[in-house]
């Protein structure tokens, strides 16, 4: 069976208005984060998924920084349990593994603990505040392809 969508890493100057749409719905208007935390000017030089439903719809995003760091994981509420997320972040990690990172990380809120759980990531440290949400730090180590 195909899925109703594609997901693609795409550059920020190539996929911004799309990335910028769906961050802005999740994060700035449903999570309430504040704008000058969700710009923080590190889009540049990150790689970035981008899902698309088939109609060309921008439905979800995520992005990692050079260091491994995955964050800004995103889907559009009418798409979540679509397993949208998890070919974003399969995705991002694709990329990591072909990069040859040897470990990735992610800031997750508390709610999206179990997802990254089932891709192997682990929780580390103690909860902590991020844009008035808690988060868990969380880890992986990548094996090679």
């Amino acid at each position: 069976m195909t899925t109703p969508f594609t997901v693609s890493l795409v550059c920020w100057h190539d996929g911004e208005p799309l990335l910028r749409a769906i961050r802005e719905a999740v994060f700035i208007r449903e999570q309430n984060v504040p704008e000058e935390l969700e710009w923080d000017g590190k889009d540049e030089d990150c790689r970035h998924a981008l899902a698309l439903s088939l109609n060309g719809d921008a439905i979800g995003c995520g992005r990692m920084q050079a260091n491994g760091h995955i964050g800004r994981m995103a889907v559009l509420p009418q798409w979540r349990k679509q397993k949208v997320g998890t070919a974003i972040i399969e995705a991002l990690l694709d990329e990591a593994r072909s990069r040859g990172y040897k470990q990735v990380d992610v800031d997750s809120q508390t709610f999206a603990i179990p997802f990254y759980q089932k891709f192997g990531f682990v929780e580390h440290g103690k909860e902590f505040m991020d844009a008035g949400m808690p988060h868990k730090k969380m880890k992986l180590k990548l094996l090679p392809r």
